[in-house]
């Protein structure tokens, strides 16, 4: 049976949010922030999309490095690995 998380109690967003920036994690998920909205702002459609940064942000990218709408699956199978390298 799988329990689900927080169904006795409420979640603690404000203890989520500051292990986020206790991990370094904030800089980054405000810049995927920025991005979405960068693309809402255009009145792209992005539903069942998901934003791609040319240089991932865990590797030292950021929106201006640039940015495009992929499929799902193949934007979480890239692992930080550029198109054509080996995994």
């Amino acid at each position: 049976m799988i329990t689900m998380p927080y169904t006795k109690s409420p979640r603690p967003y404000k203890h989520e949010y500051d292990m986020q920036k206790k991990r370094g994690e904030h800089d980054d998920r405000m810049e995927r922030q920025r991005a979405r909205r960068k693309l809402d702002k255009k009145g792209v459609d992005r539903k069942g999309k998901d934003i791609d940064h040319v240089k991932m942000l865990s590797k030292g990218g950021s929106n201006a490095d640039g940015i495009r709408l992929v499929s799902p699956s193949k934007n979480r199978a890239r692992n930080g690995h550029k198109k054509g390298e080996k995994k």
